[in-house]
């Protein structure tokens, strides 16, 4: 499904511009809640959304091209971390927004009762794919969040992803919910897409949104998916995948070119020593992943 097949229900809503957006609802600490639906169960949605709902519109584009890399060690410190399902732990990013050319570095931590807390620092678009002028943000926050060892730790280039996303705001509980479309993962010279897909994410304070509601409604519940680490399971499924097994069994077909090695077994605990798709860990790295994932 392309972003231009949202349907006539997304050119009836009326705009909101950016600036207004991240005034009434930037929910910089929120509740997500992601769904996994597909594509014309979403173009459906749209024709029930609450009346005041309103479309984040730019000059015109309802649809914006998303493309963001995400960093983690060689070892897949941030990925084990949420694999393993540890209280503290978080993601690494750059986003580029490919109309307007802006750059984000993003930092995502873990908040209580199962907030996200994400922290951003402009970049610029030609330091997209390295953290060397972000570093120091990236440990300071990390630090912050009281997540050890950032400083220690060498972060590479591991998965790049592609979609779509419309915006919506919902008045009634200053919400936003966004809609992605065209999904895409690339890692190295593996591919993967899903063109008949669609992620939903409302993002909420506390009280959940009417979106959330109309889903509940038609049985559709939250989805555990990730675009970074969902992503990566299905592109290396040697790797551990617990909280994303039947995200990807329900909604990952099992005949997607995601090609990877027979590296070992899926639960393996950390990634095993020789692997072409991960680095070995080797013993003071190990003690230092250890005790990032013991917390």
């Amino acid at each position: 499904m392309s972003a231009g097949n949202l349907g006539a229900a997304l050119e009836e809503l009326r705009p909101i511009g950016l600036e207004e957006l991240i005034a009434c609802a930037s929910l910089q600490t929120r509740v997500d809640r992601k769904y996994v639906l597909p594509a014309d169960v979403a173009e459906e949605l749209l024709g029930r959304l609450p009346s005041g709902t309103r479309v984040l519109d730019i000059d015109g584009d309802r649809s914006f091209a998303y493309r963001s890399l995400y960093f983690d060690t060689p070892e897949l410190t941030s990925y084990l971390l949420t694999a393993h399902r540890r209280r503290r732990r978080f993601k690494i990013r750059t986003r580029l927004y490919e109309q307007s050319g802006d750059c984000w570095l993003e930092v995502k931590v873990r908040g209580n009762r199962g907030s996200t807390v994400k922290q951003r620092l402009p970049y610029e678009p030609r330091d997209w794919n390295t953290l060397g002028p972000g570093r120091d943000f990236v440990d300071e926050i990390l630090a912050e969040n009281r997540i050890a060892g950032s400083p220690l730790f060498d972060y590479v280039p591991t998965l790049t992803t592609r979609y779509h996303r419309t915006t919506l705001h919902l008045p009634d509980t200053n919400s936003r919910v966004t809609i992605d479309t065209g999904l895409t993962w690339v890692d190295g010279d593996r591919e993967m897409c899903l063109p008949d897909t669609v992620i939903v994410e409302t993002k909420t304070g506390s009280t959940a949104s009417h979106v959330d509601r109309l889903l509940w409604r038609s049985r559709y519940r939250p989805s555990r998916i990730s675009k970074y680490a969902t992503g990566l399971a299905a592109l290396r499924p040697h790797l551990p995948d617990g909280p994303w097994r039947r995200t990807l069994r329900r909604h990952f077909p099992p005949d997607l070119p995601r090609t990877a090695p027979d590296a070992g077994p899926r639960r393996a605990e950390v990634p095993v020593t020789g692997s072409p798709d991960v680095a070995p860990v080797c013993p003071p790295l190990q003690e230092r992943l250890d005790a990032v994932m013991s917390r």
